[in-house]
């Protein structure tokens, strides 16, 4: 007759085996679903470019980049200006366009369009985060949290339910980027 020591140590291997695999399948499993998410975020960020391509200038952008002149240079000098880092977020007026944003407020701008456009509603400053490709750490959401505060702040985007934000009425009502 086996001893009782014995059998604990034949039960203490058989879990042992059985977390082992477990171990494996999570691994396995944990990895494919890093590559599922990283082709979904390439997919929405295609989606994002081929939608702000698209929507940028009603599709006369090739007629802007094969005519040179005044009118070329003016958009490239202000989206450099845009592009600064630490400018100001002006108060939202109408006919104010967001080239006078930093390229980080208008990709906020831009998702919340989208979402906007499709009906769709608001986001969390996590949601933004994954959107963008970012990892959802703490100092990334909170970056995107204070953006979009400040957005609120001066009327482009709206808090309605707190931590979710949306476009606000005026610069929804002109369709994004205008």
């Amino acid at each position: 007759m086996p001893s009782v020591v014995g059998l604990l140590e034949e039960h203490e291997l058989a879990a042992r085996r059985r977390v082992d695999g477990l171990r494996e399948e999570a691994d396995r499993i944990q990895a494919e679903l890093a590559a599922a998410e990283q082709e979904w975020q390439e997919w929405a960020i295609a989606r994002r470019r081929v939608g702000t391509v698209l929507a940028t200038d009603d599709g006369n952008i090739a007629d802007q980049k094969a005519a040179p002149g005044p009118q070329n240079t003016d958009t490239l000098s202000g989206a450099r200006q845009a592009a600064k880092p630490k400018s100001q977020v002006p108060v939202w007026r109408e006919g104010l366009d967001w080239s006078v944003l930093s390229v980080d407020y208008q990709r906020i701008l831009a998702a919340l369009a989208d979402r906007h456009r499709l009906h769709q509603g608001p986001l969390s400053c996590q949601e933004l985060a994954v959107m963008f490709g970012l990892d959802a750490v703490p100092a990334k959401v909170e970056a995107l949290r204070s953006k979009a505060k400040r957005l609120v702040a001066r009327g482009w985007l709206a808090e309605r339910q707190p931590g979710r934000f949306t476009l606000a009425q005026g610069p929804a009502g002109q369709g994004g980027a205008s």
